[in-house]
């Protein structure tokens, strides 16, 4: 362990494909309305990849942007957090990093569903916390449309796709940028919940019986939104005792953009004012494990994230999983 080392927010970057889906679009194609899907969820419209656009290609995107806003060329590790890779093998990270023209540095993908961003920054953290690394690039990528079953309204309407990247650097623990820990779990006993039924070693689809296979995303809604307002309070909370804050010293506080009304569920449980929760879910929808940092970035270009503020970023995803962690942010302008 290399003593007094810390993972350093030093670059950001987005991207969201050109292509833009509204609420009455949706409505033209299926039994839904645009009331109907901002009353549940707060969602106006999101963005969806055009045919031949895989997850790399935004990966690439983004994560070329976030070097950019790092001012460098060059990383020592390259970690994709994504559920929908390019294909089921190989990864899709050492694509990314030969794509940037960053030589043969360790890539890998990291499968935790919306929550992956978190794992993600938790790996790149202690790579560079052990002195293996002393720069990492984390993008969290999705192309939530690939996977989609045409006719399910309720996901349909949820989620879009997109990447957001960040670059971190070795540093000191107390400088702005400077992760806190980050707090993550797990409980596999919730693992129908949110899935893709077929397509793995569980259900392979095979010739013989691909009439009964399903292989689009599938969630149950209702308690999917109890496990994930618990979860993040709970996790946020011991994130914040963990560095010395008070909920109260909390100045802005980044969820999982999943659905309005589990943002101002966490935000009532944690006592503290829906206005210190930026919202970008409005306009990109549910963009999975890139939502997080597509929202810092946004909350940046806004206004609403500001250098020096005490920031807690949380997210909860599949598996089941969830994750928080605490920043002062730092002056990084995003790409």
């Amino acid at each position: 362990m290399a003593a007094g080392r810390a993972a350093v927010v030093c670059g950001l970057g987005t991207h969201l494909p050109s292509r833009v889906v509204t609420n009455e679009d949706l409505a033209r194609e299926l039994d839904t309305s645009d009331e109907w899907i901002r009353s549940r969820t707060g969602i106006g419209q999101r963005h969806i990849a055009e045919e031949g656009i895989a997850t790399s290609d935004l990966a690439v995107e983004a994560g070329g942007r976030a070097l950019k806003s790092a001012e460098t060329d060059a990383v020592d590790t390259v970690i994709v957090a994504t559920s929908t890779p390019d294909h089921t093998c190989p990864a899709t990270a050492p694509t990314v990093a030969a794509r940037l023209g960053l030589g043969t540095v360790p890539a890998f993908d990291v499968a935790a569903m919306c929550t992956g961003f978190l794992y993600g920054l938790a790996v790149g953290g202690g790579l560079i916390a052990a002195g293996t690394a002393d720069s990492v690039l984390v993008i969290g990528a999705e192309t939530y449309s690939s996977i989609l079953d045409p006719e399910d309204r309720s996901t349909r309407a949820i989620f879009g796709d997109g990447a957001g990247a960040v670059v971190l650097r070795a540093g000191e623990p107390e400088e702005p940028g400077a992760l806190g820990p980050v707090i993550l779990g797990s409980d596999g006993t919730g693992s129908e919940l949110i899935r893709i039924p077929s397509g793995g070693s569980r259900d392979p689809i095979r010739a013989e019986h691909i009439e009964r296979a399903d292989p689009y995303f599938r969630m149950a809604g209702t308690r999917v939104f109890r496990n994930a307002v618990e979860r993040m309070v709970d996790a946020s909370r011991e994130a914040v005792s963990r560095v010395g804050w008070t909920l109260d010293d909390i100045e802005v506080f980044v969820a999982h953009q999943a659905n309005v009304r589990i943002m101002n569920a966490v935000a009532d449980q944690m006592r503290l004012p829906r206005s210190r929760f930026p919202v970008h879910l409005d306009r990109v929808g549910n963009t999975a494990a890139a939502s997080i940092p597509l929202a810092l970035a946004d909350a940046v270009t806004t206004g609403a994230l500001r250098p020096g503020q005490r920031t807690a970023i949380a997210g909860f995803g599949g598996g089941l999983t969830w994750g928080a962690a605490t920043l002062t942010w730092p002056d990084v302008t995003p790409v």
